[in-house]
């Protein structure tokens, strides 16, 4: 046994939040609650049903109470997530459904939850979109809590731990990782999770190096072991040995010592030496993330993802849910602008009560700004609040999937319905700055068309890549072929841009190219005028910018606009990058 416990071993995980830890192991059992289907007799029921009710209203205490324990050292953007905990214990398809199990089918209260939570996995685990798919654990995490309370099973909780060490667990809840002393935790590591929970989302935004997706690490581990845990690389070190230990507490002198070299740049302006100025913004989908954009010089959010307000839930959000999301967001970035896209949820991605059939291949079909023009109530509701938070500092609101001038102008003209309905009661920004997402090849085509329709153009990139070359960028299989540097893709990227720019509005990157700083001389060079990322990536790209001009910019993406293959373009750009930047790439 101790010959094992000393042994030396590595495993590997999804690096989570960056940073490395090295300390002790501190178990803490968030095992699963195991259930057993029962079939009930008739007269019990009313018992069953009662017992699932008891259990809602307990663990809607136990999030209430906790909320108010953590509103003196949180603000509002991550209380939030407890709120989005009780919205679930109220929601309609959560409650109904597990209802219906026990009265239709005669089981018990835990079973019939445990089916409810089976459908909403099965849905979630069929979505392509990796955030939309870890929006599945929240549900799962707020199941497990009513489940505790029905079998009587408490948690310890993980502000109790004493030491300095790296927690392990089955699985974090946010409400844990909001409950954590970094005086005393050092990282995280858990069996289950992805790189956009809730709970991932707020490891980073508190910087606790965090590795998640290891399967079954509590089972390998134990208290007491020395762990090692990357939260970059998601290599997590049991036991190391002196050699191991060594490297990687240098490593770790190292990040922290660039990490505060880069947060020195947040307040310097992103520009190259020649004095070029180019904003950059971060990317969120959830308040909690406005922190991580001050904190990391961001000049805005470039792109609000709206769709987490429409998951997780069984209806539709009013307008008034909408509007105090949006208002919260505005109020928590201003003086900085925010720009909001509409809805892009199709079939593939909605819990909702939007009424959409079953498609074939639903990234092609009714989905985004097409799924808005056909359901105007919904739309109106969405344009309303976004108008009404516009009240609050500057708003941009921009189309995803555009694929036409058509569908610009009925979004446009729904759009002055809306305005024309608020003029009177609510104030609202009568100058909001519409725009569109090009994503897909059509767009390209005709951009110098829609420029004339739009206040400017964000470039999704994941989306133009994904449609420009037709690769599932999900296919395991086709990995190889997803490339940001195919002369298809690199040909689009300055058609929209020099289209933008002939017609005088702004073009904007917001998919992962804008914050790879190896694409930053090209899509500098390009003539892009906004680049919007992950939060922490905005130093990075800053410093890279901060070390160029601009000509020297425009020289490299003109001759990477030269190679007929993405291999050629990219062994031009990786020597360019070792040649004028390698001492930037820290």
């Amino acid at each position: 046994m101790d010959s094992e416990k000393s042994e030396s071993r590595e495993l590997n995980g999804i690096g989570a939040s960056a940073g490395i830890a090295i300390g002790q192991v501190r178990i803490t059992d968030r095992r699963r609650v195991a259930v057993t289907e029962v079939v009930v007799a008739n007269e019990e029921i009313p018992g069953e049903l009662d017992r699932f009710t008891r259990a809602i209203e307990r663990a809607k205490g136990e999030l209430f109470a906790l909320r108010e324990q953590l509103s003196s050292t949180h603000g509002p953007e991550h209380l939030c997530v407890i709120d989005a905990h009780l919205m679930l214990l109220d929601d309609t398809m959560l409650v109904g459904e597990t209802t219906q199990y026990i009265e239709r089918l005669g089981i018990n209260a835990e079973g019939a939850l445990k089916r409810t939570l089976g459908r909403f996995k099965a849905f979630f685990e069929g979505v392509d979109d990796e955030y939309l798919r870890e929006r599945g654990g929240d549900v799962e995490t707020v199941v497990e809590r009513v489940l505790r309370h029905m079998v009587g099973q408490k948690q310890e909780p993980i502000d109790n731990i004493q030491g300095k060490v790296i927690v392990v667990a089955h699985d974090l809840s946010p409400a844990d990782i909001l409950q954590i002393d970094k005086n005393r935790v050092m990282g995280v590591i858990t069996d289950l999770g992805g790189r956009t929970s809730h709970t991932s989302i707020l490891a980073r935004a508190f910087e606790i190096p965090a590795v998640v997706g290891l399967e079954r690490v509590t089972a390998d581990v134990r208290d007491g072991d020395t762990l090692i845990i990357d939260g970059s690389t998601g290599v997590v070190i049991v036991n190391p040995g002196a050699e191991e230990f060594k490297e990687y507490l240098q490593k770790k002198q190292r990040y922290e010592y660039v990490e505060r070299e880069l947060l020195k740049l947040r307040d310097l302006p992103a520009q190259t030496l020649d004095g070029h100025r180019m904003r950059l913004k971060g990317n969120v989908e959830f308040i909690e993330e406005v922190a991580s954009v001050h904190k990391h010089g961001g000049e805005g959010i470039g792109l609000y993802r709206t769709e987490m307000l429409f998951m997780n839930r069984g209806t539709l959000p009013t307008e008034e849910e909408q509007f105090q999301a949006y208002a919260a967001l505005v109020k928590g970035m201003a003086p900085q602008p925010v720009t909001i896209r509409t809805l892009d949820i199709g079939g593939d991605k909605c819990l909702t009560d939007l009424d959409l059939s079953d498609e074939m291949n639903p990234a092609l079909g009714v989905r985004a700004i097409r799924l808005s023009l056909r359901q105007p109530a919904v739309f109106k509701a969405q344009l309303r609040a976004i108008l009404r938070a516009s009240a609050f500092g500057e708003v941009k609101l921009f189309f995803p999937m555009v694929s036409g001038v058509a569908e610009v102008r009925a979004a446009k003209a729904i759009l002055e319905e809306v305005k024309e309905e608020l003029r009177g009661t609510h104030p609202f920004d009568e100058k909001v700055q519409v725009g569109i997402m090009i994503e897909i090849p059509s767009a390209v085509v005709i951009a110098d068309l829609l420029a004339a329709e739009v206040d400017f153009f964000s470039v999704g990139t994941n989306d133009l890549i994904q449609y420009t070359l037709a690769i599932d960028r999900t296919n395991e299989h086709l990995s190889a072929l997803f490339q940001p540097l195919h002369p298809a893709v690199l040909r689009s990227l300055k058609t929209i841009v020099d289209a933008a720019h002939a017609a005088g509005i702004e073009a904007s990157i917001c998919g992962e190219m804008a914050g790879d700083p190896e694409y930053l001389p090209i899509l500098l060079g390009l003539g892009y005028d906004e680049l919007s990322m992950n939060a922490v990536s905005i130093p990075r790209v800053k410093k890279i910018m901060r070390r160029c001009t601009l000509q020297e910019a425009r020289t490299v993406a003109l001759k990477a606009l030269s190679f007929a293959t993405a291999a050629e373009a990219d062994a031009y750009l990786k020597g360019e990058i070792a040649a004028r930047f390698s001492e930037s790439f820290d």
